[in-house]
């Protein structure tokens, strides 16, 4: 599928139309009060094209994991204030997701005028994708958009259920990232270098198999290099490592090499005594792990090796840290990799960060606005990476 060939909100006339938006207003929260808004304030570009286009505004998202019941913890309410904040006016909130108090708020809407359903997952039959259930939510409506990439790998109710019934198109958040993560993939510009980390080779198997037939390098750090190592014969001594894995590093290893793919593995390590983040910790090449000694981060060659790769890169894709970038002593490869990515980027290449623990290295660092970048959805990123079909954007209409 042509993934850029998708509707967007523009194709679509809304004037005096009830439009229902799914956001992902899945905000970080701490005791009833919302601790990070940056997901709501990437939902505003749509919700403000919509009211100045005249549309009576529908918006929805789920919020935490309720169990298909009414629980005060996970309710919208506090993202209705911040929304009235951010708009300038009032956002009400229905007292529930399809019943009585939405429909009638719904059916008193004036145009330019914005309410919130309740949270979605107050209703069982979301994340089942429940006909009854999309029926309902398009019965509130006479169109529905997409604006939520973070949900978008999930076949829920809201989120694809309710494209059958209702003409369908995708925000400008949801535009942006089949975008740019499309181009990267269908016509990126070379050289394209994908970055690969995190614990497990097993949660990256499907990315690194669709890359390995687009990039030119490939570099793989992060605890799945260990399995890497394994496949090379080396020892890990107790570093993670996933032994039913070890066949298929081999096998990616050699599908690298028939290809002509520069796939680069650290060439050290930095190694801890235990999983701690005050371990004494030590620096060795990597076919010289010592028993007893488990991988923490990339070392300083390892540093200079991957920087000096990604330095001339046309298009870079990053998803997963170097190491356990949560400690300080263990942050330095995932530092190394993101401040190569943000020079490569002032040079001119397309930097796409794949969320998650990636995207938090680079706002820390304070190079958020360097990357061209950082996708909201970091497992609807990682099976977009993969090539796989996304429920949220296989059920929008087709331009």
């Amino acid at each position: 599928m042509s993934v850029l060939n998708k509707k967007t909100v523009e194709d679509i006339e809304v004037a005096g139309k009830k439009v229902l938006v799914r956001c992902d207003f899945n905000v970080k929260m701490e005791n009833g009060v919302i601790t990070s808004d940056k997901r709501v304030v990437a939902a505003l570009p749509t919700i403000e094209y919509l009211i100045n286009k005249g549309a009576k505004v529908i918006l929805c998202s789920h919020l935490g994991r309720p169990k298909g019941e009414f629980d005060p913890e996970f309710s919208m309410a506090p993202v209705a204030e911040c929304l009235s904040k951010y708009l300038g006016k009032e956002v009400k909130l229905a007292a529930d997701v399809v019943g009585e108090s939405a429909q009638a708020l719904a059916a008193s809407l004036n145009d330019g005028d914005v309410m919130l359903l309740e949270n979605v997952r107050f209703e069982k039959g979301e994340t089942k994708n429940d006909e009854e259930l999309s029926k309902k939510f398009a019965a509130l409506a006479e169109v529905y958009v997409n604006d939520a990439f973070g949900s978008a790998h999930r076949a829920h109710s809201s989120t694809a259920g309710v494209a059958a019934f209702l003409p369908s198109a995708c925000g400008f958040l949801i535009q942006k990232e089949l975008e740019v993560m499309g181009k990267a993939l269908e016509n990126p510009v070379r050289p394209l270098v994908a970055i690969l980390g995190g614990a497990k080779v097993s949660d990256k198997i499907g990315v690194i198999e669709n890359l390995i037939d687009k990039c030119d390098t490939l570099i793989v750090g992060g605890g799945m290099s260990y399995t890497f190592f394994r496949a090379l014969g080396y020892s890990v001594g107790i570093s993670l490592c996933e032994e039913d894995k070890i066949e298929l590093a081999s096998s990616l290893m050699a599908k690298a090499k028939i290809r002509g793919i520069n796939l680069m593995i650290p060439i050290d390590n930095k190694l801890g005594k235990e999983f701690d983040a005050n371990t004494e910790s030590i620096i060795v090449d990597s076919d010289s792990i010592p028993d007893g000694w488990m991988g923490l981060d990339i070392g300083s060659k390892t540093q200079e090796l991957f920087a000096n790769a990604i330095e001339g890169a046309g298009t870079i894709i990053w998803n997963g840290p170097m190491g356990v970038s949560e400690w300080e002593n263990f942050a330095g490869g995932t530092i190394a990799v993101a401040t190569a990515v943000a020079n490569a980027t002032d040079k001119g290449a397309v930097s796409i960060i794949g969320g998650g623990d990636s995207a938090a290295a680079v706002k820390k660092l304070g190079f958020e606005k360097k990357m061209t970048h950082i996708s909201t959805g970091g497992g609807a990123s990682l099976e977009f990476l993969e090539g796989k079909e996304l429920p949220g954007i296989a059920c929008i209409n087709d331009k």
